[in-house]
């Protein structure tokens, strides 16, 4: 089987993907692992999603047949319950694939994006101390069996981690008629959204425990107790500030990590801060024809911002596709002050035709006010006022190719207003 374009995942970037790169002249094919198109939209039946988007709040399944209605109006093939086993690149990438439905498939492709999502940390990535009974499991575990199968997997919970499914899940389960004792985080501040600290924790009462994390698991078994402790800026374990609850679960919402090990074996540059692969501003990789966009790429705020990002590198794959002539890149990489923790995109090729660049970005503390700048040589490109910064929500600046003075590097900087 020969297409243009393959996308890798069924989910919010990998729909936009393909509606974005679709033309009568493109041929492209959906890979989906699960049964169903959607990703994680299928088990995020809460609200909030699309307010950028279609300017309306919708459910995570709503929001996901908005695409797959477009999906059907369009002549693109979709495998589901499929899986990609391996993947090699010489002039083309060959994909080898096993499905119950199709068996045993090859497939060769002009253009690759991945949009395979992520997946959560486990207990294991953190070392979490104490015993290992039954009743530990990661929040988004949790989401599933309670609003996809319908199990509820506890009555009294803990919740480890401030992450933005934590906070979700701190809600679900107390509508659900569970109660959830706290939430604990290692860092000063939370790593989920303002708006779910206020909506899932402060309107149900529940508490947020800044600076703690898990010391102790107790129970053979099954789990009986858990012990939390405070640490100081150094992370270390602050003597004297032990608090026991008992409680039979434990969810963890301890960190998203790009899902792409599938594509270790073609050797892509990775990002040891987004744990995923490096791209310039087409969301293309070191290896032409490899796109990666949404939480594949690094872990987003919002699904409407995932969805952009596909609507991107399935505009680029297909320009990709069909570009006769090929022109030479001249990458140079963005540099960034301490108070930044990465970009997206890394690197600048300055012999693009498109203009318009978008840089993504983390902090790496909070900041009342400030002023990003984008810089080179010394002046000033850009810049951008913002209120209220956290490392946990994403930044975004904009600016265009013409704006630059020469090909040197860029740097983005933070600096605070007093």
């Amino acid at each position: 089987m020969k297409k243009d374009i393959v996308i890798i995942g069924g989910g919010a970037a990998g729909m936009a993907a393909a509606i974005s790169a679709y033309d009568e002249h493109t041929d492209i094919l959906i890979i989906e692992r699960e049964g169903i198109l959607g990703g994680i939209l299928n088990q995020c039946i809460h609200n909030g999603f699309g307010l950028h988007m279609f300017k309306e709040e919708l459910t995570g399944p709503e929001y996901a047949n908005r695409f797959i209605d477009e999906l059907k109006k369009l002549p693109i093939d979709i495998m589901l319950s499929t899986t990609v086993l391996d993947i090699r690149k010489d002039d083309l990438f060959h994909l080898t694939m096993t499905s119950e439905i199709h068996g045993y498939v090859q497939v060769d492709a002009k253009a690759v994006i991945i949009s395979s999502g992520c997946y959560e940390r486990t207990r294991g990535a953190i070392m979490l101390p104490g015993e290992r009974p039954k009743g530990i499991m990661p929040a988004g575990s949790a989401q599933r069996y309670l609003n996809m199968e319908g199990y509820l997997v506890g009555k009294r919970i803990f919740i480890l981690g401030s992450g933005d499914i934590g906070l979700i899940m701190a809600r679900r389960m107390t509508l659900e008629g569970a109660k959830v004792l706290g939430v604990a985080e290692i860092m000063p501040y939370s790593n989920g959204l303002t708006r779910n600290v206020v909506q899932c924790l402060h309107d149900f009462d529940i508490p947020l425990y800044l600076s703690h994390t898990v010391t102790d698991i107790i129970g053979h078994d099954v789990l009986e107790k858990i012990t939390i402790q405070q640490v100081d800026s150094q992370f270390n374990v602050i003597a004297g500030t032990e608090k026991t609850f008992e409680v039979d679960t434990l969810l963890l919402s301890i960190g998203l990590i790009p899902d792409i090990a599938l594509f270790d074996g073609i050797s892509m540059k990775k990002s040891p801060i987004t744990k995923s692969a490096v791209v310039d501003q087409t969301l293309m990789t070191d290896i032409d024809g490899l796109f990666v966009c949404g939480n594949a790429l690094h872990v987003h705020d919002l699904v409407d911002w995932v969805s952009e990002e596909g609507k991107k590198a399935g505009f680029y794959a297909k320009s990709f596709v069909h570009k006769t002539k090929k022109t030479t890149p001249f990458y140079q990489e963005v540099q960034r002050s301490p108070l930044i923790r990465y970009t997206v995109p890394q690197l600048i090729d300055y012999h693009q035709t498109e203009k318009l660049i978008t840089l993504s970005f983390r902090v790496t503390q909070k900041m009342e006010k400030g002023i990003f700048k984008v810089m080179q040589n010394d002046q000033m490109i850009i810049s951008k006022k913002a209120s209220h910064i956290v490392p946990a929500e994403m930044e975004t600046i904009n600016f265009s190719l013409d704006d630059l003075k020469s090909k040197d590097p860029i740097t983005l900087i933070l600096e605070e207003i007093q």
